[in-house]
This record gives structure tokens, C-alpha cells and sequence, in this order.
């Protein structure tokens, strides 16, 4: 039996306190495909008995799984291009003057989902930035749920996965092949740390970064949320530093402080008073 507008609306209001995710109108068949297999685990016998616990007990376990779960997960190696090409042509090439006295390089990919936008990162500066093998760099990857950064860890992606976007020569360099599954090699490992954050609550970030990915993550708040959440990604962006939002999001109306980019075909940003 479908789920009621009663159970769908007090689901997307869960999600909404949970993690500040705005559901769309019209997702039941995502909702219930996505929380059957909670109910099963949590022993309910479908997802109907899983809202009327919830309403019940309101169980804060319960309650994460639920936001974590109908948390949209669409990704791809190198997606929309042309922020890696940016990177590759000089973003990076600025920065490392920029930092050359330090000699470290520190991204945050905001968002990251099952870990292609990091390894991507990671893959940009294998390739093109050997000589940064002797620079502290790091790539954060942050996510709010679990299950997608034990994905990110594992570093293990499918066929249909690495062929959505990855290069054959970055497969071929960058990857380990078992059977039908594609792992990626230590030396990109080895430069990402990946962490639980839920964007909407207290950052437990202290790190200044050069370069913030934080896309196509916004669309899935409010105005007053996209400005806090940009807000205080500005305070951990280095004065030189360069911040990237999805294709199809804005800051327009936003107020912040911000100056717009244009570099080989990206956009991106950076603070208006540098």
C-alpha cells in the first residue's frame, strides 16, 4: 500500500530537522525504496510500521538512518569536467606558488558521496603535480552518511561506476582490477582523509583550505541554510583560496561576500576582499 501524504510530509520533516535536506514533492517511490530496507533490519514489516515507530519513539538512531538514506548519492569521476581542467591549469599552479614557503595543499570535498569527486582530486594531482610528492597534501572528504564514506575507504567501484567519466588511462594507472571490481591504488589513498559531517550542524573543522568543492549539495536547502552553510565555509578558505559550487546552483541573493571567477569555462569564487 502507497505511503500516505501524512507519513511522506512527516518524513520529509524528519529529514528536513535530521539534515537539512529539502525533499522534493512527489518522491514516495524514492522514500519507500530507500527506507524498506531500514524497516527490515530494524525487524518492522514494512516501511509503515517503520514511520509509526519513528513517531513513536523517535529514536535518534533510527532517526539518522532515515536522513541518511533518502540523502540523494548521484555522482561521477571528473564530473562536469571543467573544474578539474581549471584546477589542473591554474588553480594549482597559483597556489603552489602562493604556498611554496609552506609547501602543503588542503581541499575539502564537501559532500562527497561514494568518493569520486576526491579521488578524481587526487588523480589531478598524481598526473599533472609530481612535484607535490614531497608537499603535505591532503583532500578531506566529508559526508553525512556512513555508509557512503565506507565506500569513499574501500575505494572499490564498479564497472558501470568507472566507466561513468574515468579516463582509460587513469583507470589503467590508478586502479586495481579484481573480477568485475575496480579499486583504487595507495598512492591515491593516501592522500584523503575522510570524516562524518552533517553540513547543517557544528564543524568540528579547524583546517584552512586552499580549495573548497562544495557542489550540487545546495540545492538541496532552504536560502537561509545555503547562506549559513557558505558562510562559514568562507571562514575556513584561505584569502587566496578558490570555492566551487555545482553548475546549476547560485549564491545569488545570498549576500555574501563573494567575487565570481571565470576560469576555463568554470566558475568558481573567492572572498571579495582579498
Amino acid at each position: 500500500m502507497p505511503l500516505t501524504v501524512t507519513d511522506i510530509d512527516f518524513v520529509r520533516d524528519l529529514v528536513v530537522k535530521q539534515s537539512g535536506n529539502i525533499l522534493r514533492t512527489g518522491q514516495s517511490d524514492l522514500i519507500e525504496s530507500r527506507l524498506a530496507p531500514i524497516a527490515k533490519n530494524a525487524g518492522l514489516a514494512n516501511v509503515e510500521q517503520l514511520i509509526a515507530e519513528l513517531k513513536r519513539s523517535r529514536s535518534p538512531r533510527l532517526s539518522d538512518q532515515v536522513a541518511q538514506a533518502v540523502t540523494v548519492n548521484e555522482t561521477s569521476f571528473f564530473r562536469d569536467v571543467h573544474p578539474f581542467n581549471a584546477l589542473r591549469s591554474r588553480i594549482i599552479p597559483d597556489i603552489m606558488k602562493e604556498n611554496a614557503a609552506r609547501r602543503d595543499l588542503k581541499i575539502w570535498c564537501a559532500a562527497s558521496s561514494s568518493g569520486q569527486e576526491p579521488y578524481t582530486l587526487a588523480m589531478v594531482i598524481r598526473e599533472h603535480f609530481p612535484t607535490l610528492s614531497d608537499w603535505n597534501v591532503r583532500i578531506l572528504a566529508t559526508d553525512i552518511s556512513e555508509k557512503m564514506l565506507d565506500k569513499c575507504r574501500s575505494g572499490q567501484y564498479s564497472q558501470l561506476e568507472v566507466n561513468r567519466g574515468l579516463p582509460a588511462r587513469n583507470l589503467v594507472r590508478f586502479f586495481d582490477r579484481s573480477g568485475s571490481v575496480w579499486t583504487t591504488k595507495q598512492e591515491l589513498q593516501n592522500l584523503i582523509d575522510f570524516q562524518k559531517l552533517n553540513l547543517t550542524t557544528a564543524w568540528p573543522l579547524t583546517t584552512q583550505f586552499d580549495v573548497i568543492f562544495i557542489r550540487n549539495v545546495l540545492i538541496y536547502f532552504d536560502q537561509k541554510t545555503k547562506a549559513e552553510i557558505l558562510s562559514r565555509a568562507l571562514r575556513l578558505l584561505r584569502p587566496n583560496g578558490y570555492l566551487f559550487i555545482g553548475s546549476a546552483e547560485t549564491v545569488i541573493g545570498l549576500g555574501l561576500p563573494l567575487e565570481r571567477e571565470e576560469i576555463d569555462g568554470t566558475i568558481c569564487y573567492r572572498h571579495a576582499n582579498r
